[in-house]
């Protein structure tokens, strides 16, 4: 249990950092939201088509269809950030 816990850990940590290398690397501004966007979009993709591979489900539906969940999470917390006045700058 210990090393699935960990690899779990480590995995999400990775995914977590993704879309924070076009901050972490200098990137300012909308370029920068625009390319940690793109990022994201691509890692859930390929998660979705990689995960597919197991289940026996075509790889472009598994890759859309994690795309789609992350959309909706992303969507749901910039929604809910709006809603309490929340502003990046």
């Amino acid at each position: 249990p210990w090393g699935a816990a960990l690899y779990s850990f480590g995995a999400f940590a990775a995914g977590a950092c993704l879309p924070l290398l076009p901050f972490l690397l200098g990137g300012q501004g909308r370029g920068a939201v625009v390319l940690a966007a793109a990022l994201a979009a691509v890692a859930l993709f390929a998660v979705g088509a990689s995960i597919s591979l197991f289940s026996g489900k075509g790889i472009i539906a598994g890759g859309l269809r994690m795309l789609a969940i992350g959309a909706a999470a992303g969507a749901a917390t910039y929604g809910i950030g709006t809603l309490l006045g929340v502003q990046a700058s």
